[in-house]
Parts: structure tokens; C-alpha cells; sequence
């Protein structure tokens, strides 16, 4: 009887990847398993038929010779009932079986696990984020046990070979056709245990500590920033690494300042009389007092400019600005004295030319109502 072509047998195209023909072989093989189907004495057929299609197309080499020449190519290199294919049926679903159950599907155990990644709330002033600083931070975290090492044993033994699992942190448990691994409850995967702990750490191999840190922060962090200190985190199990702490930046609202990326602004109020006929004014910036001159006739929103003080980014990037607003200040608390004289100094503003928004504004009114 003449092969069916190993494509054909597992329902999948010739430019199939590894991961699809996987999937393909995994669907074929439990429709067709022997023990789902013990009254059809075909399926066994068709399920040694896809073990045979599967060793071949997941091997490149064989399936390479198989793309060029057919089954002459790959004659007598193909296992037909034989251990070989049933093999790579049991990994393919102990592979499943495992992610369940905890277990891997090739069996032993990985090392010492890393530990946990810490993470640390960092307020800082807008002064300290924008030229950088240093400060002491502390962190409580777990560190390794310093009289056994890590190890969680006393001092002068060490953990023995767990004889449940031998060693390799996970025991095999056979469900019917179906070989599934799953982690040691015994040692719970480290494939050791401790017959007599550590006093100090009472076996855990890590005690509680508050670790007092140094932290350098660059010039020109800003809110929502990251700084990394490698290995500052918690101590790993069974003297595994340590992971790592992470500094989260946070600044605090100034009270003259507020950032916008590279650029700071500011508000700066002025009296009227100072709009009206210009002048000059001190404003502050991070590096110091500037002077700014304003122009006659400035009204309240007009921005200045003061190039380069602003903030250079952590990132890089040119050095911002400072934008400084300008709000023109009403008078209060005035004098009998003061007032007559602004009424006297109001009778000289008549027609309009003084004021041009405003006398546009009631323009528009007067249009708005007689229409």
C-alpha cells in the first residue's frame, strides 16, 4: 500500500513552521490515540502514521530529504510503531502537562531562583531634579543569611539530596498513557533538603534587613523617571541573586515654577502703571535674578522669553527656556487721594483710543443685540 504524503497526513502545508506542525501533530495524534479509540482497529493505523509523518518533518535534515526525494529519501530513517515515535508523542504532551501542573516537560530542576525586584518612592524638590543630586535612601529587604551563607543550613552542614524526587526538584506521575511532571513536594523543586536549619534565619537562607543605599540622581529628572540599582533588590532563595531596586522619581510642585518638558514657566505681576508705561523688573530664575525689561502699552498673557533657563534633559537634548507670563496687577487698599486721582486720571480717557479691545468688545455687544 502506497504512503500518503506526510503533509497530507498531518493537514498542514509545505511551508509549515515548527511551532504550527507542533500544534498539527498534537491535533492528529489524540484523535487517533489507541486508548480514545479502542473500538476502531484503524485509528492505531493513522496514529502510527502521524508519529511517523511528525519524526520525519520535525527533523530538518529528514525532512529536508524528504522535500526533495519522497519517501525514498527518508525510507528506513522513520521509527513505524516503534519507541522513537511514541517518544516525541510523550514529550510533546508533557510539555503541555508540565506548564499545568507546575512542571517542565524535559524533567530537572532550574537553579536557585533570583529574588524580587524592590521599588522605592524618591520625592525630590524641582531644584534638586533639575541640577542633580545625592541622597540616602533606606530600604528594608530580605538579604542573604550571612551565618550559613544562604544556604539555610547550620553552619558547618549543608542541605542533603531531597530522596523523594533524587535531586531533581520534580517527580514524574504516570495518568494512564500519559507521563506528567510536576514539582517535588517535597523539597517544593529544590531538590534539596535542610535537616538542620540555620538558627539565624531559621532555614530560609535570608533574614530582614533595612540597607541604607546612596543614590546619585542625574540632572534633570523628572516625575515618572526610573533609576536602577543593580542587585539592591531582595536576596534570591537558596542563594540566588538578588534583584534589583528600582528609584521612583517624583517631584514636588514648586511654587513659583512649573515644568513643561525642557521649558519652566512662571507668572510675574506687575502694577498697571508699569504695563501702561514699561519699565523693568527683577524675576527669579534657578540660577539666580534676572532683569526683564517691559515694554510700554504690555498687557496681562503677553510671554518673555529667557533663553537657556530652563532645564536640560536627563535624556540630552538642548537646554530649554523660561517663559515668564505677565499678569497686570488691579490696585487695592487705595487712599481717598489715590482715588480721585485715578477719577481724575479716568475723565482724560474718554473715546476709545486708549482702551481697543474694550471699546471693540462693546462694538461687538451693541451688533450682537441689535441683530
Amino acid at each position: 500500500m502506497a504512503k500518503r504524503d506526510y503533509y497530507e497526513v498531518l493537514g498542514v502545508k509545505k511551508d509549515v513552521d515548527a511551532a504550527e506542525l507542533k500544534k498539527a501533530y498534537r491535533r492528529v495524534a489524540m484523535k487517533f490515540h489507541p486508548d480514545r479509540n479502542p473500538d476502531d482497529p484503524s485509528a492505531e493505523e493513522k496514529f502510527k502514521e502521524a508519529n511517523e509523518a511528525y519524526e520525519v518533518l520535525s527533523d530538518d535534515n529528514k525532512r529536508a530529504a524528504y522535500d526533495r526525494h519522497g519517501h525514498a529519501g527518508v525510507d528506513g530513517q522513520a521509527g513505524m510503531g516503534g519507541g522513537a515515535g511514541f517518544n516525541n508523542f510523550s514529550d510533546i504532551f508533557g510539555d503541555v502537562f508540565g506548564d499545568i501542573f507546575g512542571g517542565g516537560g524535559r524533567g530537572g530542576r532550574g537553579g536557585p531562583a533570583r529574588g524580587s525586584d524592590l521599588r522605592y518612592n524618591l520625592e525630590l524638590s524641582l531644584e534638586e531634579a533639575v541640577k542633580g543630586t545625592s541622597v540616602q535612601i533606606k530600604i528594608p529587604t530580605l538579604v542573604s543569611c550571612k551565618p550559613c551563607d544562604g544556604s539555610g543550613a547550620k553552619p558547618g552542614s549543608k542541605p542533603v539530596t531531597c530522596t523523594t524526587c533524587g535531586g531533581h526538584g520534580q517527580v514524574r506521575m504516570q495518568q494512564g498513557f500519559f507521563s506528567v511532571q510536576q514539582t517535588c513536594p517535597t523539597c517544593r523543586g529544590r531538590g534539596t533538603i535542610i535537616s538542620d536549619p540555620c538558627k539565624s534565619c531559621h532555614g530560609q537562607g535570608r533574614v530582614e534587613e533595612t540597607k541604607t543605599l546612596s543614590v546619585k540622581v542625574p540632572a534633570g529628572v523628572d516625575t515618572g523617571d526610573r533609576i536602577r540599582l543593580s542587585g539592591e533588590g531582595e536576596a534570591g532563595a537558596d542563594g540566588g541573586p538578588s534583584g534589583d531596586l528600582y528609584v521612583q522619581v517624583h517631584v514636588r510642585e514648586h511654587n513659583i515654577f512649573k515644568r513643561d518638558g525642557a521649558d519652566l514657566y512662571c507668572e510675574v505681576p506687575i502694577d498697571f502703571v508699569d504695563a501702561a508705561l514699561g519699565g523693568e523688573l527683577e524675576v527669579p530664575t534657578l540660577d539666580g535674578r534676572v532683569k526683564l525689561k517691559v515694554p510700554p502699552e504690555t498687557q496681562t498673557g503677553k510671554l518673555f522669553k529667557l533663553r537657556g533657563k530652563g532645564v536640560t534633559p536627563v535624556r540630552g537634548g538642548g537646554v530649554g527656556d523660561l517663559l515668564c507670563r505677565v499678569v497686570v496687577e488691579t490696585p487695592v487698599g487705595l487712599t481717598s487721594k489715590q482715588k480721585d486721582l485715578l477719577k481724575e486720571f479716568q475723565a482724560t480717557m474718554k473715546g476709545g483710543k486708549y482702551s481697543p479691545k474694550q471699546s471693540s468688545w462693546f462694538d461687538g455687544v451693541k451688533k450682537f443685540f441689535n441683530e
